[in-house]
């Protein structure tokens, strides 16, 4: 894990682990307390890691209520066609197709339980009346969110998802405008920078906003300044996600792993020293998840790191045609259409072939994954990557060296003692330590 005084041995079947100094590896290999106490609770970790993998029902629903965008960003996974000139879903669908998820969750979901509605793209907000009407409809049956390109949130709309306590998502992918434009702009060629930066400003003070930056080859030596930037406007959580390669459009801005890896290790590191210099955290949500996956596995917030994905089996995606996909990423692929909201039940849209294509993937039939020692903390994604990109579900995907780094980086933080500065404040709420067996 290259740290100077500590090893992390790993059991690759539980994904139980333990740091141990590099003066007593040989202590720890033997019979001695280290594997006894794990013996007694090996059991009890496999079914831990076999209910987090195949035991959970979905609990959420990524909503796009148009096909359409305003912006033609190089990358994006929907295909072009849609974005362009897609269909909207009319107000009273809308309604109809929330009406008929509440059903399907109160079937499934234990009493008290509140799923989540992500209104998600293409743009959600170019039909905002429809998806207002359906917060304020359901505001007591789901919790939402809205993920946006933020060219549309002006003030009104930043006040009624406020006032409703609606989480929102914005995208940006560098500080500065040269940059962020030549992969995030307008059907006309322009870039949107500028207006991403008012709606910033809007946002700032409330609680439930975060902001997604793309990692690509014409962005990744901007993301320490990107983590400045986010820290200077008080961003509470952001998201630098690898570029998804699903579709031949997002492939030619595809980095390589090792100046990827570089660069995103150097903005984490950049967001530990904005911390301790004014104690207020930057959490980079999906390097805070890996942290997770290692610390307290049931405690992570995304499922896009373990295998099965959380794709057809923690959420689904719902097309404004009422298409049911087992992940956005799927969209537009027509053999990973599971079934009709309107026409299909959910829970047997849920057990169909394109679905099972996708809760089926395992880490452990694929290779070299299976012979990965830390195949679930990353769980080689992404599968819609990994079929369209590199021919078939039970590939992997494109950024294995990448995942890698990152969960090397992680257990040096942990060997320091450094974890909590990465992690949202109050992430280990609600869960308990299951093994203990001594200091660091």
């Amino acid at each position: 894990m290259g740290h100077a005084d500590y090893l992390a041995l790993v059991d690759p079947d539980t994904a139980f682990w333990s740091l141990v100094a590099r003066d007593r590896l040989s202590d720890a290999m033997g019979d001695g307390p280290l594997l006894r106490a794990y013996r007694r609770k090996a059991a009890a970790f496999a079914r831990e890691m076999d209910l987090l993998r195949f035991g959970l029902k979905p609990s959420a629903v990524y909503f796009n209520p148009t096909e359409r965008c305003n912006l033609n960003c190089s990358y994006c996974y929907i295909p072009d066609g849609m974005r362009s000139g897609g269909n909207h879903m009319p107000r009273e669908r809308l309604l109809d197709a929330l009406q008929r998820l509440k059903d399907y969750f109160k079937r499934t979901l234990p009493a008290g339980a509140v799923p989540q509605i992500i209104f998600h793209g293409a743009e959600p907000l170019l039909v905002r009346d429809s998806v207002f009407a359906g917060i304020d409809a359901f505001r007591h049956d789901f919790r939402f969110g809205v993920q946006t390109n933020a060219t549309l949130l002006d003030d009104a709309a930043v006040e009624f998802l406020a006032e409703r306590d609606v989480s929102i998502g914005i995208s940006l992918d560098a500080p500065g405008r040269a940059i962020a434009d030549r992969t995030r702009k307008d059907w006309s060629g322009q870039g949107v920078h500028g207006k991403v930066l008012e709606a910033m400003d809007r946002l700032r003070g409330y609680e439930a906003w975060s902001v997604i930056c793309t990692m690509t080859r014409e962005n990744a030596r901007q993301l320490t300044g990107m983590v400045e930037l986010l820290h200077r406007r008080e961003v509470p959580t952001c998201l630098m996600n690898i570029v998804r390669c699903t579709l031949p459009p997002s492939r030619e801005v595809k980095p390589a792993d090792a100046p990827a890896a570089k660069a995103f290790l150097a903005a984490l590191d950049r967001s530990y020293e904005l911390y301790r210099e004014t104690g207020r955290k930057l959490v980079v949500g999906n390097f805070a998840n890996v942290l997770l996956a290692i610390l307290a596995p049931t405690a992570r917030r995304l499922m896009c790191d373990i295998s099965p994905c959380g794709g057809g089996r923690c959420f689904f995606a719902v097309t404004p045609s009422g298409d049911m996909f087992p992940c956005s990423e799927f969209i537009g692929i027509e053999a990973l259409r599971g079934g009709n909201l309107f026409r299909d039940e959910v829970e047997q849209v849920l057990e169909s072939g394109p679905f099972q294509l996708v809760t089926g993937r395992s880490v452990d039939a694929i290779d070299p994954c299976r012979r990965c020692a830390i195949r679930h903390f990353c769980g080689s994604p992404c599968p819609a990557e990994a079929h369209e990109m590199n021919g078939g579900m039970n590939r992997t995907g494109a950024f294995c060296e990448l995942y890698e780094e990152q969960i090397r980086y992680a257990f040096r933080l942990i060997a320091d003692g450094r974890e909590g500065a990465y992690l949202w404040d109050g992430w280990d709420r609600g869960t308990k330590t299951t093994f203990e067996l001594g200091g660091r």
